[in-house]
């Protein structure tokens, strides 16, 4: 597993690209259920005809990305996303069957009980066509973690697959760091949450889709219990860090995806959240059409 410090130019690929038509770099932005949205953006990928030529994903991006860059298409995600959120009780055991620790840990002082193995949880939801390593993807795909003890972000690109998304997706308190490659890396989304910056180049159009959760105007004064708190608070991290980078240096195609008033861990929410991304799919087509046409 190759770890580099930034998602930007991979060793084999050429700084200065040749005349034609731009290629279409996608990047999945972290956003925890609000990510689900990811999957209207690849439908209307597919409705165009269209394939990116690289993605890079942090997060529920990450995970989503390299469904995508393994074969699958927009509606095989969705379908498969509905299956599986359709079954509570089932999901609520892969979950349990998921965990690192105990309840007795907590009282032992051991450990978090609720604290989750995310290799063994991409096991247990990720479509089986996802393949074992980077290389079998059918499209070349970057996982963006963060470096827990050297705060760096570090892009992932090739060797096994699971343990690259596995450490994108380690959010603090939720889900168990991962020790890649001499390294201790958690949730990508603590540095870069919509890794598109070192990818912008000419001859190159990079549509970033954010997924980050949006302030909104409480109905009460409602104090969030702690598993609540906990995600609520990487979300305004997320959401944050995301409008400082658009601020500096926008993508050529930003789209912002993602149902209000949805919380981080809502995934039985998929269907809500799905349906309230279509509108997503015209407006993707309009913007890339548009920047087609700059480039042109």
């Amino acid at each position: 597993m190759t770890a580099v410090p930034s998602p930007g130019m991979q060793p084999d690929e050429p700084k200065h690209h040749p005349a034609g038509p731009p290629e279409i770099a996608l990047v999945l932005g972290a956003g925890g259920a609000r990510g689900l949205s990811h999957v209207a953006v690849l439908e209307a990928f597919d409705e165009l005809g269209l394939k990116p030529a690289r993605i890079a994903g942090c997060s529920i991006g990450a995970i989503i990305g390299a469904a995508f860059a393994a074969g699958l298409s927009g509606r095989e995600l969705r379908e498969h996303v509905l299956a599986t959120f359709r079954d509570r009780a089932r999901v609520i055991a892969r979950l349990l069957d998921c965990r690192v620790g105990k309840l007795a840990d907590l009282v032992r002082g051991l450990g978090n009980p609720v604290l989750l193995d995310g290799e063994r949880l991409l096991d247990l939801f990720w479509p089986e066509a996802v393949p074992d390593r980077f290389e079998e993807l059918a499209i070349p795909f970057t996982a963006i973690a963060a470096d827990y003890h050297r705060h760096a972000v570090v892009a992932l690109h090739d060797g096994p697959l699971t343990p690259a998304v596995a450490a994108s997706l380690a959010i603090p308190g939720l889900v168990r760091p991962v020790a890649l490659g001499g390294r201790v890396l958690i949730d990508g989304g603590a540095i870069d949450p919509l890794p598109y910056r070192d990818w912008l180049a000419p001859g190159r159009i990079v549509v970033a889709v954010d997924v980050s959760a949006p302030m909104t105007e409480p109905g009460e004064a409602r104090i969030p219990g702690a598993m609540e708190a906990l995600v609520g608070a990487s979300q305004i991290l997320t959401r944050t860090l995301v409008q400082r980078l658009i601020e500096q240096e926008p993508p050529d195609v930003l789209i912002r995806a993602g149902s209000e008033r949805i919380g981080g861990l809502d995934f039985f929410k998929a269907k809500v959240i799905l349906a309230a991304a279509e509108p997503i799919k015209d407006e993707v087509k309009r913007a890339l059409q548009r920047a087609h046409e700059a480039r042109g």
